[in-house]
């Protein structure tokens, strides 16, 4: 059924119509009844089409599952300086590990066996937070070195600027830097606007003065 037909409880005439005259008026009740029967109908073909869909999503979904005793590296997502940036320019997350699974609870979160350096984390993730252990030094953090919070995130640094290049507007022109940080090397360099990194990271700019 089309939006038309579900609002004005007729179908949208075409070009070929236009010269048909004298349409059924339709009243008051008769006209509450087509459209209590035109909202049933769409609800009856939107649960349909969700269960289409979910039945597509769960054949592509492949559950993740660990065993007891198996060891998993950990998502740690990082942070940049004090404060988290949006979306865009994002750093991707790392892991650290890898650690034993100690317990299954339920069915989607495991207890590890968490070193004492992370004391203070909670020691049972979601599975979405775990990752088969499987080494990846380009992902895969010394834990020691990081200073992980309860809310299993790091602080992120900039350690170099190493290029630059400006985003013009319509109104203005923003000076924008690529940025290396710590624990992602050049590959993950990101742009960032040179007025934010000048105000959280002035030494980074020192070489301009």
């Amino acid at each position: 059924m089309a939006p038309f037909e579900a609002l004005y409880g007729r179908a949208c005439r075409t070009p070929v119509c236009w010269d048909e005259v004298g349409e059924r008026k339709i009243t008051g009740p008769e006209l509450v009844q087509q459209s209590v029967e035109a909202v049933a109908v769409i609800r009856n073909r939107l649960k349909t089409a969700q269960s289409r869909q979910k039945s597509y999503a769960d054949k592509r979904r492949r559950p993740l599952e660990f065993q007891v005793g198996e060891h998993v590296f950990l998502k740690v997502s990082p942070m940049r300086g004090t404060s988290r940036f949006g979306k865009k320019g994002k750093l991707s997350p790392r892991y650290v590990g890898p650690f034993e699974i100690l317990e299954r609870i339920g069915t989607l979160a495991y207890r590890l066996a968490l070193p004492p350096r992370l004391a203070q984390v909670h020691d049972v993730f979601h599975v979405s937070m775990l990752r088969k252990y499987e080494p990846d030094p380009a992902h895969v953090l010394n834990f020691e070195e990081l200073d992980v919070d309860d809310k299993v995130s790091y602080v992120e640094s900039p350690v170099q600027i190493v290029d630059r290049k400006e985003q013009v507007l319509r109104t203005k022109t923003i000076p924008l830097v690529k940025v290396v940080w710590q624990h992602h090397g050049t590959e993950g360099a990101t742009w960032e606007t040179e007025d934010s990194m000048r105000e959280l990271y002035p030494y980074l700019f020192a070489s301009d003065v």
